[in-house]
């Protein structure tokens, strides 16, 4: 069985979409888990639908993007339960666009928050795991981190990067008893992803295109996401460092 149980885990952007459902399959496997987001309300929310289950949870508001409140939410977490066991680092950006129409400051929003966020929390709760002789780190990164994407410039840049931090820090810490793993989605179908589709005067047309790519001809349902998440974290995956692990219903199978 894999399991959580009486483990703490923090992730952040879990006001919605795959972090929601990353933090409440965890609690559902017995973590306690803090939920933090940027948009604070979102993050109550998912925190309460987990206690209304009868599990732990705590709401945090978190800008990624912040060094200091990356440090204050992980000082919170360890006052409150003297340890982070497990980081997911879910908090992510898009953007559409090509080198030329990407403005300088588009880049930079990315940078700050996909790449320069799990920096900083990293940072922050990495010396108490070294501490403690264990730990696990998942960060969430991207198909778009293991190949080109057209017209996604910064954020298959910055998704580039994820995986490259993830295997880099796992050689880094590999005897630290500190573990770090990565995840590539394909297209999820979120709630943002279903609010875009509202957009289009044909949604289930560009629906269909937008699973086409993918061997399963669907896109993954946030849950897949997240049960993927709890394996790299739990002890289930102890000797699984510096993975990208591609979750995508067989997008890069043919590519």
């Amino acid at each position: 069985m894999i399991t959580l149980t009486d483990k703490i885990a923090l992730v952040t952007g879990s006001g919605s979409g795959i972090g929601a459902a990353i933090a409440e399959c965890f609690a559902e496997a017995g973590a306690w888990v803090f939920a933090t987001d940027c948009d604070e309300a979102a993050a109550q929310k998912t925190a309460a639908r987990i206690r209304e289950r009868g599990h732990r949870a705590e709401s945090l508001l978190l800008d990624v993007s912040d060094e200091t409140a990356c440090r204050t939410v992980v000082q919170r977490v360890t006052e409150e339960c003297g340890r982070c066991d497990v980081l997911v680092n879910n908090a992510g950006v898009g953007h559409v666009g090509t080198i030329l129409t990407t403005k300088p400051e588009e880049l930079e929003r990315l940078w700050k928050v996909n790449v320069l966020g799990i920096y900083q929390l990293s940072r922050a709760v990495l010396p108490g795991m070294i501490v403690r002789g264990s730990g696990s780190i998942v960060n969430i990164a991207s198909i778009a981190g293991l190949m080109g994407m057209e017209a996604r410039f910064a954020y298959t840049t910055t998704k580039h990067a994820v995986v490259g931090m993830t295997r880099s820090m796992a050689m880094d810490l590999g005897t630290q008893g500190v573990r770090i793993n990565c995840i590539c989605p394909g297209r999820v179908r979120t709630p943002f992803v279903d609010e875009m589709l509202r957009q289009y005067d044909n949604p289930e047309d560009y629906l269909r295109q937008m699973e086409a790519p993918h061997a399963m001809k669907r896109m993954a349902a946030p849950s897949e996401i997240a049960s993927a998440a709890l394996y790299l974290a739990s002890d289930a995956a102890s000797f699984i460092t510096g993975s990208a692990m591609t979750v995508d219903g067989g997008y890069t199978a043919g590519k």
